[in-house]
């Protein structure tokens, strides 16, 4: 009763002065509480200050009569963290994207690259696969490459891993993340050791598992592992790009994760709705037997550069070479029952290097609203918006509490928001052209920002605040 009032106050104070910004007879949809109704949001000082029937005054007003006021999409698997991937995102109504799949290493210089200068909000979580490439002297660049594959850990550099990610949760990292299929030689004793921090610190874990899904060991083999990580631990569990990794198995993959949340296993998961996937093609995913594991051939993997499906020739010539792939693992049948999914979030797992990169980085939230909700009817539009907004933001939201004010639109919360035409919204990146920015979402703003005006970015400001656990 008190918060209410609170609330109710707030609302009639702001009401005294004019307010930043008034959005004005947009249909706004709050997935917290349900709201659904044609209002009137004031913002000042980059928070949501009043939500009206009434009219509202506003040093600026921007009608958007016949617009869809979202809360802003929180990617949770952003691999794109430059000013390219961030345009691209903001175009595509995304305002925060995280790195926590494969994390950074060292925290406070990535954060410190990017204060001041970014478009969106970022953040990133500690790295396991980061760490172990820099303390097994690994050779890669983002992904490992030899030593961080190859070489089992001594225990002196165990310790040292360990000690790298106690840091990087010490100075603000959003959780650990974890690549099982790029360090196959981490093992047990290693992984436990670092679940145990994570349990102990009850920080998030970012988990790319194991491949093999559709033959030996399978995709329960691999959520079993997971499973029993965070059982004996403690450490909360976010499985990342279940689809991709599930393909057909994807309904055993959702009953294994629904029996281990009725038995207080705290896990989540989330997926990009595209059939491929993509990484990188000199990383110990494309070892011997892999064409096996992920169910593939040649013929089913592009290489990014060029856009060419490859040979066993231009395979090994393109391995040695390093770089980006595309692979063609799943069927859109499949999507649709990801997409559809309700404990599905929507994450990307997108990069874009100079143009080059995934339709998902350019695309994923209006190809859900535009593909899924309007023209095939999968989902309701409530129920996309929450698998893109506030699920993210409570994944989050116990070890980092500016997360408590993102995801929705209620008095006090960020004034992170998407305004999209339900009737226009639509991805236009292909895998030929995968940095075509989505249409139908003409205004986005961050912290009450505008960074995207009449569909197009506004040149110049730079808003995002990185988003850490204190």
């Amino acid at each position: 009763m008190l918060r209410l009032f609170a609330l109710i106050t707030m609302s009639l104070v702001g009401n005294a002065q004019p307010f930043d910004l008034v959005l004005q007879g947009g249909r706004v949809m709050d997935p917290e509480s349900g709201l659904d109704a044609i209002r009137n949001v004031g913002i000042r000082q980059g928070k949501i200050a009043a939500i009206s029937a009434r009219s509202l005054k506003g040093t600026k007003t921007i009608d958007v009569k016949g617009l869809v006021v979202s809360p802003g999409f929180i990617d949770l698997h952003s691999h794109g963290q430059t000013p390219e991937n961030y345009r691209l995102k903001a175009r595509d109504g995304v305002t925060t994207a995280l790195e926590l799949e494969i994390g950074v290493s060292a925290v406070p210089p990535w954060y410190q690259a990017r204060e001041g200068k970014a478009l969106i909000n970022y953040g990133a979580s500690i790295g396991h696969v980061p760490a172990r490439m820099t303390v097994m002297k690994d050779t890669g660049d983002w992904l490992p490459r030899d030593n961080a594959i190859t070489k089992v850990a001594t225990r002196e550099e165990q310790i040292a891993i360990r000690e790298l990610l106690r840091q990087g949760l010490r100075d603000g990292g959003l959780g650990i993340g974890f690549g099982f299929s790029y360090t196959p030689k981490a093992g047990t004793e290693e992984l436990q050791e670092l679940f145990e921090l994570a349990g102990q610190t009850k920080s998030p874990t970012f988990i790319h598992m194991g491949h093999g899904t559709l033959g030996e060991p399978g995709i329960a083999a691999a959520l079993h592992e997971v499973i029993a990580m965070a059982a004996v631990t403690g450490a909360p569990v976010h499985v990342v790009h279940i689809g991709a990794s599930s393909t057909s198995k994807f309904d055993l993959a959702m009953k294994i994760i629904a029996d281990a949340r009725a038995h207080g296993i705290d896990i989540t998961t989330e997926a990009y709705p595209y059939i491929a996937g993509m990484t990188r093609l000199e990383t110990a995913i494309f070892d011997a037997g892999f064409q096996e594991k992920l169910g593939i051939t040649y013929k089913d993997m592009m290489w990014v550069e060029t856009g060419e499906r490859l040979t066993a020739e231009t395979f090994e010539k393109y391995r040695k070479q390093g770089g980006l792939v595309a692979t063609f693992t799943n069927t859109e049948e499949m999507i649709r029952k990801v997409v559809a999914h309700p404990n599905v979030m929507i994450a990307s797992d997108g990069i874009m290097e100079d143009g080059k990169g995934h339709p998902r980085a350019a695309g994923s939230y209006a190809r859900v609203l535009g593909l899924y909700v309007r023209e095939q009817q999968l989902l309701t539009l409530m129920d996309a918006i929450r698998k893109m907004s506030l699920m993210p933001a409570q994944r989050l939201e116990t070890v980092s509490p500016t997360m408590r004010n993102k995801g929705r639109i209620k008095v006090g919360a960020d004034a992170d928001l998407a305004v999209f035409d339900a009737v226009k919204v639509i991805d236009r990146a292909t895998y030929e052209k995968a940095n075509l920015p989505s249409e139908g979402i003409p205004f986005v703003l961050v912290g009450g920002e505008l960074v995207v005006r009449n569909g197009q970015i506004v040149e110049g400001v730079t808003p995002g605040k990185g988003i850490r656990t204190r």
